[in-house]
Order: C-alpha cells, then structure tokens, then sequence
C-alpha cells in the first residue's frame, strides 16, 4: 500500500511540475519593426530607402520579410543630393536584404542602403534573441555594430567582446548584402 502511495504522489509531483514548467520565449522582432537598431550616414535618412532591391531569406521564421516597397526614387534622391551639386543626375539609393543567419542564440539579418558604391544606412531586419540575457547582449552589440559597419564600409567589422555569436551572424548577414550590392 505503501508503494502506491508513494508512486501516486510521485505522478502528481511529476504532473505539477510538468504543467508548471515554462519553455525559453523567444522574442522574435521582425522587419519593419521601428525597436530595432539602425544606423546612417549623416545627412541620410535611416527610416525610408529609395528604390529598393532585396534578396531572398532561406528562413523559415515567419516573421522574415524578404520584399521591401519601392517608392520613387527622383523625390528622394533629389532631397539627399548636396546643394552645391552641378550635376543633375542624383545618386540613387538601393536597399539590400542580407541572408538571415541562425545562431545559437538566435536570428541576426541584416538590412543595407548602399548609394554611389558607399554603405549609407545599415539596420537589423531580424534580431531575435531565446532568452533574456541574449537580448541584454544584442542590445549592447548591436549599436556598436552598426556604427563600426558605417566607419569600414564594409564587412570587416571587428567582433564585440561578450556577443561573438551574434558578431558572427551579424558580419555573415551583412556580407552577403554587401555580395548582392556589389559593394566589396
């Protein structure tokens, strides 16, 4: 009678502990989404892209969004263009969508606004993190990030010391949007 006893508790601790038990949220910020780290040349506007071109996501998140909207690039490249310019034709900007990389600690994708061969606005379009210590990190990370990407214009970014997962997926996402852009 004993054993039955025991086993019957065992099950119900077992039970409780299972119907009390809660998985890693994973927080998951798609694109578009205005939380996410962005970062632009001066004189450049980070929030809207002119003409843009982007790639595919091999992802199967949902919330990837590999389209971007076109809008018309005359209105906004002539409002980017100096003043003093004599030239008129302006330099159009285009948007690219890098891969998005899976990391251990989660999605990093990157999205870059690249005119006249020079990076001009770089952006997450994906960050997500499993847990609450690897947001603390991407938040830490991802500005330095961008702003290291800005000053090399290129993706030979140095990682951040603490966040080597999500440098590492960052610099993979960000290549190959410089790839698509043609930029080296």
């Amino acid at each position: 009678m004993k054993r039955v006893l025991v086993t019957l508790v065992a099950t119900v601790g077992g039970l409780v502990a299972l119907l009390g038990f809660k998985s890693h949220s994973q927080t998951a910020v798609g694109a578009g989404s205005a939380g996410l780290p962005s970062a632009g040349l001066p004189g450049t506007s980070t929030g809207s892209s002119a003409g843009s071109s982007s790639g595919t996501s091999s992802s199967g998140t949902s919330n990837s969004s590999s389209s971007s909207s076109s809008s018309s690039s005359s209105s906004s490249a002539s409002s980017t263009a100096p003043s003093t310019s004599h030239s008129t034709q302006a330099t159009t900007s285009h948007t690219y969508l890098g891969s998005a990389v899976q990391t251990q600690y989660g999605i990093v994708q990157v999205k870059v606004t690249v005119a006249g061969g020079k990076i001009t606005n770089v952006s997450f379009a994906q960050l997500t993190a499993f847990d609450p210590r690897s947001q603390q990190i991407n938040s830490y990370a991802a500005p330095i990030l961008l702003r290291e990407t800005l000053s090399a214009q290129s993706a030979q970014v140095d990682s951040v010391s603490g966040a080597s997962y999500t440098s590492a997926g960052y610099v993979q996402s960000l290549q190959s949007a410089l790839d698509k852009a043609g930029v080296k």
